[in-house]
This record gives structure tokens, sequence and C-alpha cells, in this order.
């Protein structure tokens, strides 16, 4: 498992909804009451769940900033899942039902579907659902508030390593969405545009 998969579950008795699926008014209530520790913590409040069950879940899943590349550490993951935890301590509308607290990151395996998902996964290869269009398979070279500029990998003859194409411009409007490729090893490409690093590692 890849640190941007990990998950910490610190155990706690406090809010939530017994029976209620997720997306539903109370996690929508979670995530305004905790989406402010959130940014302070400099992270991405992607989403707030709540499972139900005998002993329910508050999944929550952070990530870093579209700006940063990189996944989110498990020392990152173990910090904010404390302060999360202090906050649904302070709850002013906790019922006192029981409840496991749950953090984590989105993984590699997260489909591309929003453009800060894409700024995230800049330098990664991605395999493209094109609309009314061939699909493409490429690496991220840049993203900007129209679209994704695409390395294509164009396929040569079998045994041979594949070759990078002509830049591909890709606009969010004719993008269905995109998933990320793994790679076993992969090194910096040049002519990435410049970007920050993340505080985390990666498989």
């Amino acid at each position: 498992m890849s640190n941007a998969e990990a998950t910490a579950s610190p155990d706690h008795t406090g809010t939530g909804s017994g029976s209620a699926p997720a997306h539903n008014p109370e996690a929508a209530r979670l995530r305004a009451l905790l989406e402010p520790a959130v940014q302070a913590n400099r992270l991405y409040l992607e989403d707030v769940a709540i499972i139900p069950g005998s002993h329910r879940v508050v999944h929550v899943v952070v990530d870093l900033p579209q700006e940063e590349t990189g996944g989110v550490s498990l020392d990152v993951i173990a910090d904010i899942s404390r302060v999360l935890s202090d906050v649904l301590d302070n709850d002013p509308n906790d019922d006192g039902r029981p409840y496991d607290l749950e953090v984590s990151s989105p993984g590699v395996g997260r489909p591309l579907t929003e453009p800060r998902h894409w700024h995230r996964a800049r330098g990664r290869m991605v395999k493209v659902n094109v609309v009314q269009g061939e699909n493409v398979t490429g690496r991220i070279h840049a993203v900007d508030g129209r679209g994704v500029t695409l390395i294509p990998e164009v396929l040569v003859k079998k045994g041979m390593k594949p070759r990078q194409g002509d830049p591909v411009k890709l606009p969010f409007d004719r993008i269905r969405n995109g998933k990320v490729e793994i790679e076993f090893s992969h090194l910096p490409e040049d002519g990435l545009e410049p970007e920050h690093n993340g505080p985390s590692e990666e498989a």
C-alpha cells in the first residue's frame, strides 16, 4: 500500500447519523465543521462520508493543494487525524453516540474528473477517456484553466520502448475522465513546468 492510500482510524465517541448514507445532510454538516481545520493545515477536504453500522464510521478524505505534487504521507494523515478528532470531540451538535474517525487520502486510483485532480497528477502517465474522439495515453505536461496538455506515448514495434509524440491539448469539455497509470519506476520528465512538491512520499 502506498502512502497515498494510507488510513488512520482513531476511536471516538461523538457525532454522526446512525442510519444516514454517505453524502447526506449530516455528512454535509460535518464537512462544514471540519473544513476550516483541514485548510488551516494546508490540505484540501475532498470528501466526508458517514458509513452506517453498529459502530458508525466518519470517513474523511484529504488531499494536498492542487499546486503540489506527490501523495499525502502517513505522518500528515496521522497529524490531521488528531486535529479532526479534537474538532469532532468539541462538536456543539454532538449527540453522544459512538463513532470511528477514519482519515485517508484519495490514492492513485481516483478517477480524474475535476481540474484540481489533473493539477495533482502533473507529471504522471494517464489514460484519458475523450468525448467524441480517440482516447489518449500520455504524460501530463501542463494544466491550465482551459484544459490539459499531454505528451502522448506512440506505440512502436513490439518489445521496443514507446516514444513520445507531439504535445496534445485537450480542453476540459472534451475530457470525460482520466485515470493514472501505475508505473513501477518514474523519473522526472524534462520539459515539465515548475511545480512545488508536497510534504509526502510516493511508492
